[in-house]
């Protein structure tokens, strides 16, 4: 059964680090690209950035600018999000995804990060 499950989420204050991980299992996870998403309350989910299997490629949303950094330990089947200088617009609900042919194909949980000013 593939699953994927974040931890890591929390409250803390503007300018404040957290870092997000995310561990599946249930397939061969070396394999597959993955991805992080955010959903803030009364707002539509949105791409926060994907990293490529094996780790060399990275893709970021515009209003990351330099403060996210995703990355990967396919040793520990693990996908991570280091988020830095956070900002209460950064409040949300974050969800890791499996990335299979072009689409996200299997979702987590998700893990709340709530950023206060």
């Amino acid at each position: 059964q593939v699953q994927l499950v974040e931890s890591g989420g929390g409250l803390v204050q503007a300018g404040d680090s957290l870092r997000l991980s995310c561990a599946a299992s249930g397939y061969t996870f070396s394999v597959y690209g993955m991805g992080w998403f955010r959903q803030a309350p009364g707002k539509e989910r949105e791409f926060v950035a994907r990293i490529t299997s094996g780790g060399a490629t990275k893709y970021y949303a515009d209003f990351v600018e330099g403060r996210f950094t995703i990355s990967r330990d396919n040793a520990k089947n693990t996908v991570y999000l280091q988020m830095n200088a956070l900002k209460p617009e950064d409040t949300a609900v974050y969800y890791c995804a499996r990335r299979n042919s072009g689409s996200f194909d299997t979702w987590g949980q998700g893990t709340q990060v709530t950023v206060s000013s």
